[in-house]
């Protein structure tokens, strides 16, 4: 699966969304002008008794350019104000989204079992991607089988599941719903679907305004002390809208359907490749279509998100207005030789509410007693399978703490302290502390007066074993730290961030690999606390990046220990610049390789993966990519929001 060249038909999606709005926008003025012409024409010309007096001509009389330019331009103004708000509540990343629809973030000091394993489920799955690790949150109402990827880029992207997802479905099968919703974060189907929430709340708007006007004439008619023109005029203006924003509706429901049922059938592909696994999915598949709740969700704003999610959440009275294809066709163009049968999962009852959200004991409301109840109805399904075991959990978290431990050759303690906040500050902290005694000492210094003492102490106690690190050791550290850190306050993270920057400039020089290093950090976390604007697509051409393309393959053919100058040779004919000469080391400065990484982010996404590969050739020239590289060519990834393609990894893993 090419995610470039999927990135690359979501911005044509775009395209096309915005060609459709702008359609659904001017049949909306037109109605508009056709309901006030019928409003004013029904007034003034037409008599219950006789009918018009002119018939279709006095009809007609009633429209004016003017009249329709300015309702033109008022509904407009009005439409893009809704959807300049919308976007802006919606582009603050992707735990606004999940926090909106009731999803409780999962903690990885969490002690829930289910928690924990889909915890590592989702790092599992961001290594396979090479990509930072989101956050994870739980929507612990619902007991439909559901998940859904929010967030504009991967660094603010978070995965949300229901509890019925947690508690229903096997490790294998959660994995493969899990890199379904991976695959929308790097196809860039996620900064699509988020135009698309606001550009269709800004078609429906109307009928909200509307639906209030009915309800508000309503209370004036009970109440009784409103003018009797006024009482009349109210509803049926309110009526008016209301149709209208029905219609609107229609035409937003006609666009969801057109834009992201196709997305859902490669997002199924995709978590093929991801987990290497095809039951995984269409398990998980199978499963929704034996399981009496399926994947509805009842969360109070899940309707207008629901092209999002991995299922329907809601039935779909016509097909053709169906955000997702029909279960039984997702499943057979993963397993063709399906023989019909879904998969029977025994429905979990919960007793007791817990007095936290995020337990494995959550009541789940209403939702949920409608499906208990239903329950007793399962044995008389059709075409389902009895699958005695329930949702398996795995190994125990510290069994996968001792395996993640030695898949990385790192120290147990280290990849316990990891979780938990403190211990992940100080460990990253540490990754950036000098060799140099008086170096470290003003380090520590700086730490000590701007944290807690218990942050001091955690550094001290951590450094002498983060130094006995060797280099490959580094970076898979550093990406467990990552989710742990984006538990932090805002206020926590302004203290860590700007000592993180103190600590690295405390022997007045900035080394590449503390660049690498911050980069990674700041592009992972910023987003979580910040609105960070994402790169924008300027660069059509390499033509216009051959300086920055230069001057970064020169870093990494300097870093590497081949040959220099063939290493360079090897990247720059990658891409067609036999004629770019190797820069002398001393003007590599790590300024202007910041700079130039940056103007490379802004390439359209079809150039990036031959950057990268280039990269890697160049990294590669004498057979084997060492750590300075792999740090560097990850660190530009990050920045430019583009993950290593597969062939890329396998080559410097």
């Amino acid at each position: 699966m090419d995610f470039f060249e999927q990135q690359d038909a979501a911005r044509r999606n775009t395209r096309l969304l915005s060609l459709l709005f702008a359609v659904a926008v001017l049949l909306l003025i037109l109605l508009t002008n056709l309901l006030v012409a019928g409003f004013l024409w029904f007034g003034q010309d037409y008599n219950l008794y006789v009918g018009s007096r002119e018939g279709m001509q006095g009809f007609l009389s009633y429209f004016s350019w003017a009249r329709f330019g300015s309702i033109g331009l008022a509904i407009t103004a009005t439409v893009a104000l809704v959807v300049l708000v919308k976007w802006w509540q919606l582009s603050t990343g992707g735990k606004t989204v999940a926090e909106n629809m009731g999803g409780t973030r999962i903690v990885p000091q969490t002690d829930d079992r289910a928690e924990r394993r889909c915890l590592n489920v989702v790092q599992e799955i961001a290594l396979a991607a090479n990509m930072p690790v989101p956050a994870v949150y739980v929507l612990n109402s619902e007991r439909g089988i559901n998940a859904f990827a929010a967030g504009i880029a991967p660094t603010d992207a978070v995965v949300a599941v229901t509890r019925g997802t947690l508690e229903h479905l096997t490790r294998d099968e959660l994995q493969g719903v899990i890199a379904h919703e991976f695959s929308h974060i790097l196809n860039g189907d996620m900064r699509l679907n988020i135009r698309l929430a606001a550009m269709l709340k800004g078609i429906t708007f109307v009928g909200d305004v509307g639906h209030f006007l009915l309800r508000a004439s309503s209370r004036r008619r009970t109440g009784g002390s409103s003018k009797r023109g006024n009482a009349a005029a109210l509803p049926l203006l309110g009526l008016a809208l209301w149709v209208l924003g029905w219609l609107g509706g229609l035409a937003a429901g006609f666009i969801k359907a057109a834009i992201s049922r196709q997305k859902e059938y490669l997002a199924d592909a995709s978590a093929v490749q991801f987990t290497r696994h095809a039951d995984g999915i269409g398990d998980a598949l199978k499963v929704i279509g034996g399981y009496i709740p399926g994947t509805l969700v009842h969360a109070a704003r899940a309707n207008e998100m629901s092209h999002i999610f991995f299922g329907q959440i809601q039935h779909s009275l016509w097909q053709v207005f169906a955000t997702h294809p029909p279960l039984e066709s997702r499943i057979l163009r993963i397993d063709p030789r399906w023989n019909g049968e879904y998969i029977k999962r025994k429905v979990r009852h919960y007793d007791d509410t817990p007095s936290r959200p995020g337990s494995g004991e959550v009541g789940v409301g209403r939702a949920a007693l409608v499906a208990a109840a239903m329950a007793s109805a399962a044995d008389s399904l059709e075409n389902t399978q009895e699958v005695v075991s329930d949702a398996d959990f795995g190994p125990t978290p510290e069994a996968l703490e001792q395996e993640l431990a030695q898949r990385h050759d790192l120290p147990t303690a280290f990849v316990q302290q990891s979780r938990e906040p403190l211990g992940a500050s100080a460990l990253v902290l540490a990754l950036l502390s000098s060799r140099d005694p008086s170096v470290l000492k003003k380090q520590l210094t700086l730490i000590e007066n701007s944290h807690p003492q218990s942050m001091a102490d955690m550094v001290y106690t951590v450094t002498p074993g983060v130094q006995q690190l060797a280099p490959p050791q580094r970076l898979p550290l550093l990406e467990l730290c990552i989710p742990t850190l984006k538990s932090m306050s805002l206020a926590q993270y302004r203290v860590f961030k700007n000592t993180l920057l103190r600590v690295i400039q405390a022997d007045s020089r900035t080394e590449l690999f503390e660049w690498c290093f911050f980069q990674l950090v700041r592009h992972c976390l910023d987003p979580e606390f910040f609105a960070v604007k994402p790169s924008k697509p300027r660069f059509r051409s390499l033509k216009k990046v051959r300086q920055p393309i230069q001057v970064v393959i020169s870093v990494l053919a300097h870093e590497g220990v081949g040959d220099a100058q063939r290493a360079f040779a090897l990247g720059v004919s990658e891409l067609g610049m036999n004629k770019l000469a190797l820069m002398p080391r001393e003007q590599c400065s790590v300024s202007l390789f910041s700079k130039s990484v940056h103007d490379l982010a802004d390439c359209y996404p079809l150039l990036k993966p031959r950057l990268l590969k280039a990269m890697a050739l160049a990294a590669a020239e004498d057979g084997v990519v060492c750590e300075v590289e792999r740090e560097i060519i990850a660190s530009i990834a990050a920045v430019m929001d583009c993950p290593v393609p597969n062939d890329l990894r396998e080559r410097y893993s």
